[in-house]
């Protein structure tokens, strides 16, 4: 996934499905200059972890 696409899902009112590793997850904030995301997944909000934009998907 592109930095762009990642800021538009994360300012959209519409719940769009984003996985991390096949698991469903809530995309925080988007650092563009470090190409990241800063995700959890949905069943586990406490679970907050950083990751290459590249390795998320949308569905």
């Amino acid at each position: 996934m592109n930095a762009q696409r990642a800021k538009e899902i994360t300012t959209s009112p519409q719940v769009v499905d984003v996985t991390f590793q096949g698991v469903s997850v809530y995309i925080q904030h988007v650092d563009e200059k470090k190409e990241t995301a800063r995700i959890y997944p949905l069943d586990h909000p406490e679970k907050e972890q950083e990751v290459p934009l590249n390795s998320l998907q949308e569905r």
